[in-house]
C-alpha cells in the first residue's frame, strides 16, 4: 500500500503545480494568461464556505520538524481572503473541495492544506491561476525588473477567526520548479504562487511576504462568499 507521503506526491502535489495559466492538451484546456484572450468557461459549482479544518495527515517527511505553533494559534484557523490593494487582487481563499477533483478552481485562491496557516509557525501557501480576476497581476509584476516593484507591497490575509494579518513582500522568486522551500520554512512566511507559462512543467512565481502586524477584522470582511468554478476541467 502506498504511504501517505507517496499518495500526497502523486496526487496533491501535481494538482498544486497546475495552478496558473496552464494548458492540459488531453483535456483541451487552453492558456488564459494573456489579457487579450477570453476567460475560462464557467462551469458553475454550488457556492461553499472555506473548509473549517486542515487534514493533519497531509504532511511530507520532515514537515513536522518545524517550529511549534504559537500557544494562541487556533487549531481550526484557516485563511479565508487575500487582498493586495495595489494590484487590484481581492479573492476568497478556500481549500480544494473533494467534489471538485484535483485541478485548482477558478474565481478563488486556495490554501495548501499540507502546510500552515498564519501564526502556525509554518508557511502559509496560497495559490491561484495566472488569469484575469485571480493572480495574473502577480505574474505581470514579476516580469518587470524581476518583480522589484512588488517589494514592500502590503498583502492582507484574513482568517476564519476574524483576524487580519498584514504581510510585507520581501522577496520575489521567478522560474521556480519546486515547492520544497515552502516546506523548509519554519518561520511562518506567506508564500503566494502562480504559474509563468502554458505547459505542465512550466516554472512558477513565488511572492514571499513577512508578517508585519495582526489585528481583529470585521466578520463580514473576513468571510467573503466563494463563488468558484471549474476551469474547463482536468
Amino acid at each position: 500500500m502506498d504511504s501517505i507521503a507517496d499518495r500526497f506526491r502523486l496526487r496533491l502535489l501535481p494538482a498544486l503545480l497546475l495552478a496558473g495559466g496552464i494548458v492540459v492538451l488531453s483535456s483541451g484546456l487552453v492558456s488564459y494568461t494573456t489579457a487579450t484572450e477570453p476567460g475560462p468557461t464557467a462551469l458553475a459549482l454550488t457556492p461553499y464556505e472555506p473548509l473549517p479544518t486542515i487534514d493533519p495527515s497531509l504532511t511530507l517527511p520532515g514537515a513536522e520538524s518545524g517550529a511549534a505553533p504559537s500557544p494562541t494559534f487556533p487549531p481550526d484557523r484557516v485563511t479565508t481572503r487575500i487582498v493586495i490593494p495595489r494590484l487590484g487582487i481581492d479573492l476568497p481563499v478556500i481549500a480544494q473541495p473533494p467534489s471538485a477533483g484535483d485541478f485548482p478552481l477558478c474565481g478563488v485562491a486556495e490554501y495548501y492544506q499540507a502546510l500552515g496557516q498564519p501564526e502556525s509557525g509554518r508557511a502559509t501557501y496560497l495559490y491561484a491561476h495566472a488569469a484575469r480576476g485571480m493572480f495574473l497581476p502577480l505574474l505581470y509584476a514579476s516580469r518587470v525588473n524581476n518583480g522589484k516593484g512588488l517589494l514592500g507591497m502590503t498583502v492582507e490575509v484574513y482568517t476564519s477567526d476574524d483576524m487580519l494579518f498584514l504581510y510585507k513582500v520581501v522577496e520575489v522568486r521567478r522560474h521556480q520548479t519546486s515547492i520544497q522551500p515552502a516546506f523548509d520554512d519554519h518561520v511562518g512566511l506567506l508564500w503566494l504562487q502562480t504559474c509563468e507559462g502554458p505547459t505542465l512543467d512550466t516554472p512558477k512565481v513565488f511572492v514571499i511576504g513577512q508578517l508585519a502586524s495582526v489585528a481583529p477584522a470585521r466578520p463580514n470582511a473576513a468571510h467573503p462568499a466563494a463563488h468558484a468554478w471549474q476551469c474547463g476541467g482536468a
